[in-house]
């Protein structure tokens, strides 16, 4: 299934930062960045309980913000790219339009 995750970590301090690192690692274990805090992963239901675990229990509730949005097996034909910023998979870009 296709997830696409967006995020917003309040970085005004040294946790911040790490949180906003550790986010963005957990991400790309899992998908590409197609944006600075926009990431498309490719994962199957179990890959995708993984995944959310280890960034709620990263992310900072009070100061953070995350946003899921899963298009499921068929999400790829839901996207529809323009412009320069293409991705840097093989498997993304020949399916990306």
């Amino acid at each position: 299934m296709l997830v696409l995750i967006t995020y917003d970590v309040n970085v005004t301090t040294k946790a911040g930062v790490k949180r906003l690192r550790h986010i963005s690692k957990h991400c790309l274990d899992f998908g590409v960045r197609v944006q600075n805090s926009v990431f498309e992963c490719e994962i199957d239901p179990a890959q995708w309980v993984q995944l959310k675990d280890r960034l709620l229990a990263t992310m900072d509730a009070t100061q953070d913000s995350l946003r899921f949005y899963r298009l499921g097996k068929r999400g790829r034909e839901l996207v529809e790219h323009h412009g320069s910023k293409r991705v840097d998979n093989p498997v993304f870009d020949s399916l990306i339009l």
